[in-house]
């Protein structure tokens, strides 16, 4: 084999590990709530910046987010859907999930399709309203 062909074998053998350690990094940190056990209740922070506004919620989890006047943070968006997104938790971790959102829910910036980890700093998109994840603690 000439020196010229084990060079392009190896640069692909590398171009195919980089892309195969690209593909594994992308790949979100969705963790699937298991169905048995309870939700803890845990109190939760909010930034939600709204129309170029920001207001501070807190709240005890589960809660859902959205236009109804059921929702628990409500959202005036023509974008969100009257319940958009919720928020719940368990074993001290708090998940953020789409209620079934006409537009989705993006947590930075990637769309939700299941139940995934929120830590403190995410940004939970819906709709044209940007909600930042401040963090949780215990119900006193």
């Amino acid at each position: 084999m000439s020196a010229l062909a084990t060079l392009r074998i190896g640069s692909l053998e590398i171009v195919g590990a980089l892309a195969l350690f690209a593909a594994v990094a992308a790949v979100p940190r969705t963790r699937h709530v298991p169905d048995a056990g309870v939700f803890a209740p845990a109190r939760i922070a909010l930034d939600i910046d709204e129309h170029g506004t920001t207001r501070r919620f807190e709240g005890l989890c589960p809660l859902t987010i959205g236009r109804a006047s059921s929702a628990d943070v409500m959202v005036m968006d023509p974008e969100v859907s009257r319940v958009h997104a919720r928020f719940e938790s368990q074993g001290g971790v708090v998940y953020a999930s789409d209620a079934g959102s006409s537009n989705g829910t993006f947590l930075n910036g990637r769309r939700l399709d299941g139940a995934i980890e929120v830590l403190p700093g995410d940004t939970i998109d819906v709709g044209a309203t940007r909600i930042t994840y401040v963090g949780s603690g215990s119900w006193a």
